[in-house]
C-alpha cells in the first residue's frame, strides 16, 4: 500500500521537489512504478504550487484594491 507523501512546507521547497523529480524522470532510467510514484508526486506538487501562486494573487489583488490591469500582449508593449 502506497503511503501518503507529507505537504511541502512552502512554495520554494515545492518548486525545490518539483524540480528534482522532473530531472529524475528526464533520465529515462526509472522503473515503470517508480516513474508512476514520481509523476503522482508531481501531480500533488503542482497543485500545491498553483494553489499557492492563487493565494498570492487574491492577496495582491486585495492590497492593490483590484487596481491591476492585465498586461498589453507583448507585440504591443514595445511599439
Amino acid at each position: 500500500m502506497a503511503t501518503t507523501a507529507p505537504a511541502p512546507e512552502n512554495f520554494e521547497s515545492a518548486v525545490t521537489e518539483l524540480e528534482a523529480i522532473v530531472r529524475e524522470m528526464e533520465s529515462g532510467d526509472l522503473p515503470l512504478e517508480r516513474a508512476l510514484e514520481c509523476y503522482q508526486r508531481g501531480v500533488g506538487l503542482l497543485k500545491f504550487c498553483q494553489h499557492m501562486l492563487a493565494q498570492a494573487e487574491d492577496r495582491v489583488r486585495i492590497l492593490e484594491g483590484d487596481a491591476l490591469q492585465p498586461l498589453p500582449p507583448e507585440d504591443e508593449a514595445h511599439p
